[in-house]
This record gives structure tokens, C-alpha cells and sequence, in this order.
């Protein structure tokens, strides 16, 4: 390893978010991560002093610096007029692959699906996503569905590389292209031409919902999921789940220049201050991030 330090942005965040990041940092400084850290502030407080993105300019010149950003939890507040803060960052950074792991930690945490091993590759930039809504009357509103082929070409050779990558086997595609021909019909086409390129990797396409029943019942029939944003949302969501828990799962938002890591769970206020919160999805964002900067032997010690 490097003895070298490398530079990232941290954000502690609220509820939970300063106690377990404190604690993850510790334990991956004690690991042997090689960290220069830079600490931001985002989220409620920064909302509730009048910024509607929760995060302050100086904030975006941190993160375009460093180019990695361990993010803990953080609370927006009830109400309009606040933006969500990850779909901001997403946005703003072109972090277009949100990759979960789902795995099982059979027999230290219970579940039934032993060895269940899942990653689900979501698109992280489009779909209902975008943030296009408006009235059409007093009574409909419409969210626009947009997608793209630059989006799908993008997040699909994403996937396929990442499997090549890390000795998976498969990729699998879910859309509900059966019923949104053009949308996720498009989604889907750039599957299959892509898939086309890469004959050492298994590949396959199901609908949506029947695929998600078999994930919840079945999911080693399963190793890499590429799919939509909504639906990549929804199901690594349900996939942390069965796998043991919400709390436990780590998650990375890639983007070419810059790169996101954090828990998939939420800040959970009411158990702030009371040292009761599991790091481990935090924790485990972290190994994704030493992975990324190249700090694969700290990595593999925390893990």
C-alpha cells in the first residue's frame, strides 16, 4: 500500500449519520486506509438556513477536489421547497451507476437465503428520476419517464464491465417493457446489443415484476441486475432486505470524474445519540471506497 494519503470529502450528516461515520472512520483508519480527510456540512441544518439544496457552494468545490465523497445519512425537512440532496449530488456530478451489493452474512445475521450474493446495478440519472413534473389540470398530474440511449448505453456496459471486473458470471436485465414498449423497450434493446459484446458473460432479460418475485424467493438464481432507476431503487431496497437487512447494505454512486459512497438506510433521528446505530452499511460503503481508490488491502482487512 501507498504510504500516501488520499484525499476525500466527508460529510457526517444527521440522526444517526456523526455516529456512525466517527465510528467507521475509526475503524477504517485502524485498518490501515491511508485517508486526507476534508469535512463538509449537508443536510438539515444547511437546508433549514435557507438553502433549498441542503449543500453549500464551498461544499461542490470539496467534492470536485477530491473526487470522492464518503457521505453519511442526512434529514430534509418536511415540507415543500426542499430538493432531494442524492439526487442533487447525482445530478450535479453525472453519477450515473448506483451499485449495491446484496449479500448474505449467513450464519452472523439471519436470513433465509444463506447464500444469496446479488448486485444490483441501477441507472442513477433518468427514468421518472429526472424531477420532470407538472399539472396538467386541477385534477392530473404527470411525471415524465425519460430515457435515453447514451443513459442505457452508459449503465448497461457498466454493469458488463463490472461483472468482467469481479468474476461474475451473469447479467441480468428487468424492464417492464411488455407495457412501456418505447421507454423500456429502448432500455432493454440496449441490453441485448451490448450483451452481444461480451460472450463470456450469461446474459438474460426478465419483466420486472415476475423477476422481482423470483429475486425475493430465489436469489442466487441471480448474480448482477442492471435496470431503470425507479425499479433499481425499489428492488436493491427489497434485495438488502432478504439479504439480512436495509442496515446493513453499502452502496456506490459512480460517476466518470467522481464517486459517491454511503448506507442505503436513512438517518433515523430517534435513535440518534443513544450509540444503539449499526455502522455496517456505512462501513461497508467504505470498503467500496478504499476498493475505488486503489486501497485494496485495507479493504479486504476491514471487510
Amino acid at each position: 500500500m501507498a504510504n500516501s494519503k488520499t484525499p476525500i470529502t466527508v460529510a457526517h450528516g444527521d440522526g444517526i449519520g456523526p455516529e456512525i461515520m466517527d465510528a467507521t472512520l475509526r475503524i477504517l483508519e485502524t485498518g490501515g486506509a491511508q485517508l486526507e480527510i476534508e469535512t463538509i456540512e449537508i443536510g438539515e441544518k444547511v437546508y433549514l438556513s435557507g438553502n433549498s439544496a441542503g449543500i453549500a457552494p464551498s461544499a461542490w468545490e470539496s467534492l470536485r477536489r477530491t473526487k470522492v465523497f464518503l457521505k453519511a445519512p442526512i434529514t430534509t425537512p418536511q415540507g415543500g421547497g426542499f430538493k432531494s440532496l442524492n439526487v442533487t449530488t447525482r445530478k450535479r456530478l453525472g453519477l450515473y451507476a448506483n451499485v449495491r451489493p446484496c449479500v448474505s452474512y449467513h450464519p452472523f445475521v439471519h436470513t433465509k437465503h444463506p447464500v444469496m450474493d446479488v448486485v444490483i446495478v441501477r441507472e442513477n440519472e433518468e427514468d421518472l428520476y429526472a424531477g420532470i413534473e407538472y399539472r396538467l389540470s386541477d385534477q392530473v398530474m404527470q411525471c415524465l419517464k425519460l430515457i435515453s440511449r447514451p443513459g442505457c448505453e452508459k449503465i448497461v456496459r457498466f454493469a458488463f464491465e463490472y461483472a468482467r471486473g469481479n468474476n461474475r458470471k451473469k447479467v441480468t436485465c428487468f424492464t417492464k417493457d411488455n407495457i412501456m414498449k418505447m421507454t423500456d423497450g429502448l432500455f432493454h434493446k440496449v441490453f441485448d446489443e451490448i450483451a452481444a459484446e461480451y460472450p463470456d458473460i450469461v446474459n438474460e432479460h426478465w419483466i420486472v415484476d415476475i423477476g422481482a418475485a423470483k429475486m425475493a424467493d430465489t436469489p442466487e438464481a441471480f448474480d448482477v441486475i442492471v435496470m431503470p432507476n425507479l425499479y433499481g431503487d425499489i428492488l436493491s431496497d427489497v434485495a438488502a432486505q432478504i439479504a439480512g437487512s436495509v442496515g446493513l447494505a453499502g452502496s456506490a454512486n459512480v460517476g466518470v470524474h467522481c464517486s459517491m459512497f454511503e448506507a442505503i438506510h436513512g438517518s433515523a433521528p430517534r435513535r440518534a445519540g443513544q450509540n444503539l446505530a449499526n455502522p455496517s452499511g456505512l462501513l461497508l460503503g467504505g470498503v467500496m471506497m478504499l476498493v475505488h481508490i486503489g486501497q485494496i488491502q485495507a479493504a479486504e482487512r476491514v471487510h
